[in-house]
């Protein structure tokens, strides 16, 4: 049975009244009704009874043309409702009957809208009703279903959130770019992945590069690297006390992906912590970290892996007659990172039947742009481990791994794509987890492998962790960054800039899929405009 989840420590609870709501934290109140402070209802007898509470607002994720999921927790047990709007006054209301919520998924829940019309803004309210018949308070928000003619869309991308120590800062507002995106009103944000940093803890204070002191609210949750169900999910629920956060969440719906700090810095199937130096961690077996973490993440992101063949995480999602959006699973599949230099690695960082899906999916697709959402950069030379100061790596955490010349280990399998796919028109790439912002062109004249036809990798992030310098890249498939926004020192807090979100545009009238690079007020630090073939 899983350990209680840690509760919110008293100064985080003050300074979350103070914001306005007292957020109630994962696993804190689920086993009964009510408890001290509850809000109440009159019952048939006049008497008031407990009413369930929202505890981390709502949000919607994976829209279809015909709807969405729609996500809620729940402080006690309860059933979820939604109800659906073409206005936000909420007339002619339609009614969705979701699950009880109960603490077997620690009060989290989701319900699949659906029978809604393509291209239309759909405004939803979220209440619970509790076994003794008490309502919640509604928590509200706002989606478009997916169109089912050609429209102007945009959509935002970026990730990794809450890294190096670096949590929610009052003094700076908290995770001010989540209201950034969400005042731009995207069509959908794609989470790149690193949606927590479950083996970074957040102290009271640290200091930054610059001499000042960063202050951040503090959890029980964030005071240690995850090792339980209970501490995974302690740390979605402290990214959702901050209010940029639940605002952009009820907002624009997401399409998450996951890569390793859900789980554990650079992780992979099958490899133990034994041995290594992981400041924390008993817990050496990553495969069972990363069970509790897979858990967690459906838990508390709105996704429903139930709904995809083998309840796998890759997926297409389609978006109208302009994108298909191809988001990989760059984790479950991924060989060891010492295997980076074989010659023979065909299933790579994506395994043998992700690879043919995204190769067939991308052939078959008739949308005018194919983006595939890699959560590891294709060419980014990303080391595993400390460098060796005359061997150089000995491991390597994504795809490249700096050899400019035939593809190996996990750029056979990316080479095997661009080969298949090279008359398939408009692909276009999305990844962050560098945390820095750059612009990436490949070309086969620049390359060592050569058949691939030209294309483009755009790069975003952080969205509230440390920025780091920019790194090399790899020349197997001839990249070239053709604009780079990275600090020159390791590490940079939020407070110090270089927090970055991307931000596309599809114009169907003129065809053009035009990519902004903007920084954590919005601001666009590059745009680079597309046009299709």
């Amino acid at each position: 049975m899983p350990e209680t989840n840690p509760m919110l420590n008293r100064r985080t609870l003050l300074r979350a009244g103070a914001i306005g709501a007292l957020l109630i934290p994962a696993g804190s109140a689920l086993a009964a009704c009510g408890g001290s402070g509850s809000a109440t209802s009159p019952s048939s007898s006049g008497l008031a009874v407990p009413r369930p509470r929202l505890t981390h607002g709502v949000a919607s994720g994976d829209p279809r043309a015909d709807g969405a999921l729609i996500w809620a927790r729940s402080d006690t047990p309860a059933t979820m409702f939604v109800e659906t709007s073409a206005t936000e006054s909420f007339t002619n209301t339609g009614q969705f009957s979701g699950p009880m919520l109960t603490p077997a998924s620690d009060g989290t829940g989701r319900v699949r809208l659906t029978g809604l019309e393509p291209g239309q803004t759909i405004h939803y309210r979220v209440i619970l009703e509790g076994e003794n018949g008490a309502r919640s308070e509604p928590l509200t928000g706002v989606f478009n279903t997916v169109p089912a003619r050609p429209k102007e869309m945009r959509f935002a991308w970026s990730g990794d959130v809450v890294g190096q120590g670096w949590g929610i800062n009052e003094s700076l507002g908290g995770m001010a770019i989540f209201g950034a995106i969400a005042d731009l009103k995207p069509d959908f944000f794609l989470h790149s992945g690193d949606a927590i940093y479950a083996d970074g803890p957040v102290a009271e204070s640290q200091q930054q590069n610059n001499g000042g002191t960063y202050v951040n609210v503090t959890s029980d949750a964030k005071s240690h690297v995850a090792e339980t169900l209970d501490d995974f999910r302690g740390n979605y629920a402290y990214n959702l006390t901050d209010t940029h956060y639940r605002r952009f969440a009820a907002n624009v719906p997401q399409i998450v992906q996951w890569d390793d700090h859900e789980v554990v810095n650079n992780w992979f199937p099958g490899e133990s912590l034994a041995g290594q130096d992981r400041k924390g961690y008993t817990e050496t077996d990553v495969d069972k970290l990363a069970g509790f973490a897979a858990q967690a993440w459906q838990e508390w992101q709105p996704v429903q892996p139930s709904e995809a063949v083998d309840g796998r995480l890759y997926r297409k999602i389609a978006y109208g007659p302009d994108l298909d959006l191809f988001v990989l699973d760059m984790r479950s599949y991924k060989d060891p990172n010492p295997d980076a230099w074989s010659p023979n690695s065909p299933e790579g960082v994506l395994g043998a039947k992700q690879t043919q899906w995204l190769i067939d999916g991308l052939k078959m697709s008739s949308a005018t742009w194919k983006v595939v959402a890699n959560d590891l950069p294709l060419s980014i030379v990303v080391p595993d481990k400390a460098t060796d100061p005359v061997e150089g790596p000995k491991s390597m955490e994504g795809v490249a791994q700096g050899d400019n010349g035939q593809p190996l280990g996990r750029e056979i399998a990316f080479s095997r794509v661009l080969s298949q796919t090279k008359n398939v028109p408009n692909i276009v790439y999305l990844t962050a987890d560098v945390h820095y912002t750059a612009a990436i062109s490949y070309d086969p004249s620049r390359a060592g492998f050569t058949d691939f036809a030209p294309f483009w990798e755009f790069v975003s992030g952080p969205l509230n962790a440390g920025a780091f310098p920019e790194s090399p890249l790899d020349g197997t498939f001839g990249a070239r960054y053709e604009f780079v926004h990275a600090p020159t020192e390791a590490n940079v807090s939020p407070a110090e800039g270089f927090q970055h979100f991307g931000e596309v545009t599809i114009n169907p009238e003129d065809r053009t899929f035009t990519v902004n690079l903007r920084d954590a007020k919005g601001v666009s630090l590059y745009s680079k405009v597309l046009t299709a073939v």
